[in-house]
């Protein structure tokens, strides 16, 4: 047996216990010297190389495409292939498991699953990928410890402490519990201690605290698994149990930010932007969108649900704002839009504004930029940044009456400049979120109208496409940002092409959705696009937008930035695979409306 080989590694976890075992009899021990080539451009692989100690680089006419350390594999195309593109250099002393290529093949034919990261098209290896990583979330999640939870503080009181002060230190830190010291005994209270206490025994508020306190508390280490919390407060019937590290209280764990930690507490925060009354409660609301990202992530969730999750809260909260702010004058005469990447429901870390007002007929401009302002200045105290291009609510150019909305829509399709193109492709995104919303529905009927007599404007619009290059080159290598490092940009190269390739489609079209999957499912559905290319823009752009995400919650990360060489070989492979499906984007749109003309 070979100890070497993980039959954990993707995607070598596709393999039955038998597979596994015939490939890790099968296979040898392979060392390198630092400079050593391992495969050479154009030459046949002997098999499958596995890295278990050491950094290999790979190259392709002498140019680097990114470094492979241990658990990586390569060269899976050079292997079903008979050559590669590339060349893999040792950096260092490695150390490799070698499948022999044989043994590989046949474990490829006979195994679907296991084949299909070699063979078949992005949407069924992402698909594959989803249900064999559906098994393992919550066995990583339930190996996450209690110091990874939300703990509410752990204070203390005194046993002879009155009623009274409980209630005052619960909210003056803003936490439903306190710990209660009675001599050697340590117990807890509750706000719901406190209240039945006063109303359903008839106690005062000076009684003593230590009357009411239970001291039947039950206690976890922080580096406790969160499976054994469970396990604890079904077992003992309770809501909360206290966090102690030896004889320090490290906090209190609540049910509900264990839960949370498991799928995030999107209900209950949609509840608080509800039940808001003020300013102060729904900015305390706003504060609680981000934090639904990081838990639906750890489940493994994809960005195409983080997305339309985190989307519906925001236009909750900026819907509940609008209801707090629009004065009675404006309520009947205006619409509330979102646009760009919020209004596609598309936007998961929050990022600027991009906001706009629609009105059925003019109001008094006193009482309209009173409301712009304060609109605008609102969302900026909850955490929303302006617009850099001001399109925003308190910018008068997206804050107006219908009729002046659709006066401009036909010079912005007939004047050929990049700042026309933008602003119709801002507004083709916009997605009611209040108010009266058939004045949008007017208002996008009127803009694809005008846009129907104009065919010449179709090719300048999608003409944008062609801004950025895919960061993919000859023989599927992927080409790094110059003055980035070993970093590509996931947006330029991948994400903004398929969106504005198919928004660009959807208007074409006169289709009436404004999130790209949806727009992907409609142009199938009509035939603008077959359905097997449809569904793999679809998994490719998801795909590409999960990358980012997860690149932005990394605090060490920045912008649409990804380094390849932080990837597994997998996601390497996939990342080319997506990219592949992004030029063949290109060349549809090119040919579709004749871009060369442009």
């Amino acid at each position: 047996m070979n100890p070497l080989f993980d039959a954990a590694t993707a995607p070598f976890d596709r393999l039955t216990f038998e597979e596994a075992e015939s490939l890790r009899a099968a296979m040898d021990v392979a060392y390198f010297r630092p400079g050593q080539t391992i495969i050479g451009e154009d030459a046949p692989p002997e098999g499958l190389y596995i890295i278990v100690k050491g950094t290999v680089e790979e190259r392709a006419q002498g140019e680097l495409l990114g470094l492979l350390g241990p658990k990586d594999f390569f060269d899976s195309r050079a292997l079903v292939q008979g050559a590669g593109v590339s060349t893999f250099v040792a950096r260092e002393e490695t150390l490799c498991a070698l499948a022999p290529r044989d043994d590989l093949l046949n474990l490829i034919n006979g195994n679907p699953r296991f084949g299909a990261f070699f063979y078949i098209d992005i949407s069924r290896k992402l698909d594959a990928m989803a249900q064999q990583d559906e098994s393992s979330q919550i066995e990583n999640i339930m190996r996450a410890r209690v110091r990874d939870l939300f703990l509410l503080p752990a204070a203390i009181i005194d046993s002879v402490q009155p009623i009274a002060s409980a209630g005052r230190i619960m909210r003056d830190i803003d936490c439903n519990a306190l710990l209660v010291k009675d001599g050697e005994r340590i117990g807890i209270v509750t706000g719901m201690n406190l209240s039945k206490a006063v109303v359903l025994k008839g106690m005062t508020i000076d009684d003593p605290v230590g009357a009411i306190a239970q001291f039947d508390m039950v206690t976890v280490a922080p580096d406790d698994f969160i499976s054994q919390a469970l396990l604890l407060m079904t077992k003992h019937n309770k809501r909360r149990l206290v966090v102690k590290e030896g004889e320090n209280f490290v906090g209190i764990l609540e049910d509900i930010n264990l839960l949370s930690f498991f799928a995030g507490n999107s209900q209950l925060v949609g509840g608080r932007i509800d039940h808001a009354a003020t300013l102060s409660e729904l900015a305390a609301a706003a504060g609680q969108i981000g934090g639904q990202i990081r838990p639906l992530r750890r489940q493994g969730v994809k960005f195409e649900v983080v997305a339309e999750i985190v989307s519906d809260l925001n236009r909750r909260l900026f819907a509940k704002l609008f209801d707090l702010l629009c004065p009675p004058e404006l309520l009947n005469k205006c619409c509330l839009i979102v646009m760009g990447s919020e209004g596609r429901g598309e936007q998961a870390v929050r990022t600027d504004q991009d906001n706009g007002l629609i009105l059925s007929e003019p109001v008094d401009p006193t009482a309209l930029q009173k409301f712009r302002d304060e609109f605008s200045g609102a969302l900026a105290d909850f955490g929303f940044p302006p617009c850099p291009g001001q399109v925003m609510v308190n910018n008068p150019l997206w804050s107006r009456t219908i009729d002046d909305f659709i006066a401009d829509f036909g010079r912005w399709i007939t004047t050929p400049d990049e700042q026309s193109a933008m602003n119709v492709a801002i507004f083709s995104d916009a997605s009611a979120v209040a108010g009266d919303e058939s004045l949008l529905a007017r208002a996008k009927q009127a803009l694809v109208e005008k846009a129907s007599h104009e065919r010449v404007f179709f090719g300048r619009f999608a003409k944008a496409i062609e801004a950025f290059e895919p960061p993919i080159g000859l023989f599927n290598r992927l080409k790094l940002e110059e003055g980035d490092g070993d970093a590509l940009d996931l947006k330029k190269g991948g994400i903004f092409p398929i969106v504005h390739g198919v928004r660009s489609l959807a208007i074409e079209q006169g289709l009436e959705e404004t999130n790209t999957f949806k727009r992907l499912a409609r142009l199938a559905e009509i035939g603008a696009l077959k359905p097997e290319f449809s569904r793999d823009l679809a998994r490719a752009l998801d795909y590409l937008q999960t990358l980012r995400l997860d690149a932005q919650l990394d605090a060490a990360a920045s912008g649409s930035l990804l380094r390849p060489g932080e990837l597994t070989s997998m996601d390497r492979d996939l990342l080319r695979d997506s990219f592949q499906v992004v030029k063949q984007l290109r060349d549809l749109l090119r040919h579709h409306f004749n871009l060369n003309m442009f």
